[in-house]
């Protein structure tokens, strides 16, 4: 959309208030016309017939008088807004309704012929040049004695005819008025409903455009308008926190890169220019040994959380005891546990547990949720890892009583490289992208991964998995 879009419903508006105007002048003034010249044609006719039946062929029966048949036929032209004229054949006038003729006065109609209706029973003119205006005039023959004696002629001026057909276009003209004006006021609900929404969301897009996603507009509607605002806002946030999400993530692999490699530089050019004496070697290269363990483990965590975001990536799924994944898992860190006195408590379902799901990524499930359970638990304390079976689900449960997760930060800790302000002291060593990889194994399962948190109580992580059922 262009902003030349108003602009030509405008000029539409407009094109189609002047043809409306011109079909109703040219078009409908001329059916309108017609139309009242038929039916004042018919009305004098079936008038003309009926005297002609009547009041003319008592006249040429010689039962009434000349007195009485023009009082009659001046009462009947006052009625029917006419001259009535009774002619001879030969064109000779023997009665006027508009006045009376004298005996020793005739009045011949020049080159009178009564088919100058053709095919119709009404004509348009000055009538042999009877009148000096244009007049309808319609015929309708006396017969008597099987012949005919003469014409019951009406005569009506076309200015009234057209008065009246003007009298009914002004109707037509009333009725483009109102219905132009209605236009207008859809014209303005199509401005307030459609066309200022369609403006705000195109500015919008402009903006979008330009890179500026942090833009926001609004568009009062519940309609179809409303909802492409939302989403359009909806995905611009999106993408904006995406945007964010990314800038964090570079800024944050950046510094987890540098640190350990200007450690490893250090040390092994104080080893070089001899800052470091050579007694003190060993000890100084288990350092940048354990920095290199520390990039090695961060790199492989970024792998692994890149393929697992990786459309079309494949689980190897297999039926397996989930009971004693967890024990083995368990017992690897037996010698960490040890070191801060914490015992690590199993109340498992069964003797076993068979699920469907990819074994090793579980396995890396269980060990980033301990690893986090031992590395913020206070000494002499407790681990809990309890499974619970409930609709062919296995809810597992890694509850510990550490340092426990602030209410604000709860929904940030999947975030990858994000590390909450109480943990930062005590994890050194982790990359921030262990909750990350723990989250996106258990989505790729189709599973779910919640958390329960209290400062200074601790926290639980619970996920699930399918259920094999037994086939006996």
């Amino acid at each position: 959309m262009r902003k030349t879009l108003y602009l030509k419903f405008i000029v539409a508006y407009l094109i189609f208030g002047f043809f409306g105007f011109v079909v109703v002048a040219t078009f409908v003034s001329n059916m309108t016309l017609d139309h009242v010249k038929k039916e004042r044609s018919e009305a004098l006719y079936k008038e003309a017939t009926q005297i002609a039946n009547t009041y003319a062929m008592d006249l040429y029966r010689n039962q009434t008088s000349l007195d009485t048949v023009q009082n009659q036929l001046g009462s009947l032209a006052a009625f029917t807004d006419s001259i009535i004229w009774i002619i001879n054949p030969s064109g000779r006038m023997v009665l006027n309704s508009a006045s009376a003729l004298s005996p020793d006065q005739e009045i011949i109609i020049e080159n009178f012929d009564p088919t100058i209706t053709g095919g119709s029973y009404y004509t348009i003119g000055t009538f042999f040049d009877s009148f000096d205006h244009e007049v309808m005039s319609v015929f309708a023959p006396i017969t008597y004695n099987f012949r005919v004696q003469g014409y019951v002629v009406l005569h009506t001026s076309m200015d009234s005819i057209r008065e009246e057909s003007n009298s009914i276009l002004n109707i037509s003209y009333i009725m483009l008025i109102i219905l132009f004006v209605l236009s207008l006021i859809i014209l303005i609900f199509f401005t307030e409903i459609v066309y200022m929404p369609l403006r705000k969301i195109t500015e919008a897009t402009e903006q979008y455009a330009s890179g500026n996603m942090h833009y926001e507009f609004s568009v009062e509607s519940e309609d179809e308008m409303g909802y492409l605002a939302a989403s359009l806002n909806y995905m611009a946030s999106e993408i904006a926190r995406a945007e964010d999400n990314q800038k964090k993530f570079v800024a944050n692999v950046s510094h987890d890169f540098r640190s350990p490699l200007t450690s490893i530089r250090g040390y092994l050019e104080a080893m070089i220019d001899g800052t470091i004496p050579p007694e003190m070697h060993e000890k100084y290269l288990g350092i940048v040994l354990n920095e290199t363990d520390r990039l090695t483990k961060l790199t492989n965590s970024l792998l692994t959380l890149n393929n697992l975001n990786t459309k079309g990536v494949i689980l190897e799924k297999s039926v397996f005891d989930l009971n004693k994944v967890i024990r083995n898992t368990a017992a690897s860190f037996e010698g960490t546990c040890r070191k801060k006195s914490i015992s690590i408590e199993l109340i498992l379902t069964g003797e076993e547990m068979p699920v469907l799901a990819d074994l090793e990524k579980i396995q890396q499930v269980l060990y980033n949720l301990l690893d986090n359970a031992i590395k913020f638990s206070h000494h002499d304390s407790i681990i809990k890892i309890e499974t619970t079976e409930k609709k062919n689900k296995i809810f597992v449960s890694v509850k510990d009583s550490g340092i426990g997760i602030p209410k604000e930060d709860l929904k940030l800790i999947w975030d990858r490289f994000y590390k909450s302000d109480l943990s930062r002291g005590k994890d050194k060593k982790g990359t921030g992208l262990g909750l990350s990889i723990t989250k996106e194994i258990i989505h790729a399962h189709e599973e779910h991964i919640n958390v329960i948190s209290t400062v200074g109580v601790g926290t639980e992580f619970i996920f699930s998995l399918p259920i094999v059922e037994d086939e006996d």
